[in-house]
């Protein structure tokens, strides 16, 4: 690289901070796919022009390609001049680049090909079959072409995709996209083999722990040390890729940024693929969560909805000061719905989550459903985007805590609870706060649940210890700290007893309520939330929980949400100004109604607040308007106007 390149990109970003941006750009991108060819850099900037895309992903794979990781000259070329075009619009660029996968195009039985040369460089299931795929297997592999999905720890290999980082790097491109950095265990018959047992592979982890993967344990057998050892080395493995990856790009172009994409949620599908985004947001700089609960989100009934809203609140807390971007589809063909409506909807979803959107033509990453409607969304995102996108600080939030190792090990009870405690909160419209361990020593919240939390690390156990001196409360259900982190029987079980004991905000709630109250939305939400109303649900548990956090000392909200029945409610302080964001699901159902059931007379109530306050309310596609409030005990109460899709409200004093 030049060193002409470095000082411009860095003059790019300034201006952008100069226009009274606090963050860096990948905080406000709205961005489409494009190829990335000599001949298209002109309509790839016109679409960019006329479709307020800000942040441009261009598509010519270097690494992915058998015949470009050989020779990438060509590619390397355009994307210098995608970067240079990109530079000259004050825009940014980001190309992708496949992580762990490999096509050769075109194959004659003569032909070379990645397997063909380097048949010990793929990963491979326990019966030492290749993980290699053909036409048919995925949309993306034409015919006549090879597939293969590589491991990580082939030396030769490894050494060569990191030189090709560093040149594609070097180019001057903004960013470098990372597309699924995965174990192959997510296609057809992969999806148990907890792959891959290659040499390599095979070779490290017995390096790292003593132990052989192809002898000393049965790949899925959670009560075997071994493969607890098994499932984190290939969790940590995939972690260790993608920072060696981002301190390549560093080493070349410190302001390029490292973006990962992965489709893992908050489910079991992290420990299969080894991605997991928890632990991965510390050693990149973007993830884009290719995350589609309940298919695309004109198929998506009002219960998906309320889980893409929980998983991206939940990525938001793994981020922490990071973005999050949303690789999620509109529109597959619904003759019901207008493309329009669906992708209004999701964008309108990531935006009350303070997630980046990623408009895409069905299920790739390039086009659009419908370009005119992707304009006017971005167009309105754009003109909000200092508040959408500005940092979000709790103001008197109720904690739920996320643990990845009770998520990995104990996917079948925690992730029901975990889904449960958020949606009970969500549907009393509490101020929330995620707290994850990398956040428990400085989580704002005064009261935490710990939803059957059965995996609790001895760091964790006092972190708790210290919370509970310092007078906060501590809810725990099921079976929380009956392990330790490495899944093995605990004392802090009898611990957290012993909390219970010594400190009068320990409260033990029997059983697991909020499993119960999350089986109970799977039967009913949705035919309810058709109609537009949330089902009753009465419970003596869930009645016991909101009882012991409305009585807590620690309980102290700030806003309160009325007469919002099939919404979700995100109480945050932005810039210090206390701010509600509001998703409306109401009457949504899939394949057959993408347009809400308007919401009235919300009521929002500011406590303790001045005279001298003014409520501004921003209607999803709308414009900003002051609201007028009463007074009453030093509290300012608001009726909202109607609500279709979301708003935005926001008190300045």
């Amino acid at each position: 690289m030049t060193n002409r390149i470095f000082p411009f990109i860095l003059l790019l970003a300034g201006l952008f901070i100069n226009k009274g941006y606090s963050q860096e750009w990948t905080h406000y991108v709205r961005t489409s796919g494009h190829g990335c060819e000599m001949d298209q850099l002109h309509a790839i900037m016109n679409d960019a022009r006329q479709a307020c895309l800000f942040g441009i992903e261009v598509d010519n794979d270097i690494s992915g390609r058998y015949n470009s990781l050989l020779i990438p000259d060509v590619k390397l070329k355009a994307i210098k001049a995608m970067a240079d075009s990109a530079h000259a619009a004050r825009n940014f660029a980001f190309v992708y680049n496949a992580g762990l996968e490999c096509i050769t195009d075109n194959v004659m039985p003569d032909s070379r090909t990645f397997l063909r040369d380097h048949p010990d460089w793929a990963q491979r299931n326990i019966k030492g079959d290749p993980a290699e795929f053909g036409f048919g297997d995925a949309f993306w592999i034409s015919k006549n072409s090879e597939d293969v999905w590589i491991s990580p720890y082939a030396p030769e290999w490894r050494k060569l995709y990191m030189e090709r980082i560093r040149q594609i790097a070097s180019t001057g491109i903004d960013g470098v996209y990372i597309d699924i950095p995965y174990w192959m265990t997510h296609f057809d018959k992969w999806e148990d083999t907890w792959a891959s047992f290659d040499v390599y592979t095979v070779a490290e982890f017995k390096k790292r722990t003593g132990f052989d993967a192809l002898t000393d344990f049965k790949p899925g057998d959670w009560k075997d040390p071994e493969f607890i050892a098994w499932v984190d080395f290939r969790i940590n493995s995939m972690t260790e890729f993608m920072a060696e990856i981002d301190k390549n790009v560093k080493s070349v172009n410190p302001a390029c940024k490292t973006i990962a994409e992965i489709y893992p949620g908050i489910g079991e599908e992290v420990a299969r693929v080894g991605a997991d985004a928890y632990e991965m947001y510390p050693v990149v700089d973007v993830i884009a969560h290719e995350y589609n609960v309940g298919d695309n989100s004109a198929r998506r009934e009002p219960l998906d909805w309320m889980e893409y809203m929980v998983g991206m609140y939940t990525f938001r807390a793994f981020a922490e000061r990071k973005p999050t971007w949303m690789l999620s589809y509109s529109w597959d063909g619904e003759d019901s719905i207008r493309p329009a409506d669906a992708i209004e909807n999701l964008a309108m979803s990531q935006v009350m989550a303070g997630a980046n959107s990623w408009d895409a033509r069905r299920f790739v990453m390039s086009g659009s459903n419908d370009y005119k409607s992707r304009t006017q969304v971005y167009k309105w995102i754009g003109e909000n985007e200092k508040l959408i996108y500005a940092t979000r600080k709790p103001i008197a939030p109720v904690g739920i805590y996320f643990s990845p190792k009770t998520r990995s090990y104990f996917a079948d009870d925690f992730t029901p609870a975990y889904l449960g405690m958020v949606n009970l909160l969500l549907r009393e419209h509490f101020e929330i706060e995620i707290v994850t361990p990398r956040t428990l020593g400085t989580a704002k919240c005064k009261i935490l649940i710990m939803p059957d939390i059965k995996c609790l690390s001895d760091i964790e156990y006092s972190q708790l210890q210290s919370r509970l001196k310092n007078g906060n409360t501590l809810i725990v259900t099921g079976e929380t700290a009956k392990y330790n982190d490495k899944r093995e029987i605990s004392v802090n079980q009898s611990r957290i007893q012993e909390l219970a004991s010594a400190f009068p905000g320990a409260v033990h709630i029997d059983g697991n309520p909020e499993k119960g109250f999350y089986q109970f939305l799977k039967k009913t939400f949705n035919a309810s939330a058709f109609k537009g109303k949330y089902p009753a649900y009465e419970n003596q548990g869930i009645s016991q929980l909101l009882d012991q956090i409305k009585n807590s000392k620690g309980y102290s909200p700030g806003i309160k949400i009325e007469n919002a029945d099939v919404c979700v409610t995100q109480i945050v302080a932005v810039n210090y100004k206390p701010t509600v964001f509001l998703a409306n699901f109401s009457g949504l159902k899939g394949r057959v109604n993408a347009n809400q059931i308007p919401v009235k007379d919300i009521r929002v109530t500011f406590y303790n607040t001045k005279h001298s306050a003014q409520i501004v309310f921003i209607p999803f596609m709308g414009k900003p308007q002051n609201l007028n409030g009463v007074w009453e005990k030093g509290n300012l109460i608001v009726t909202l106007p109607e609500i279709e899709r979301g708003a935005i409200v926001q008190l300045i004093q």
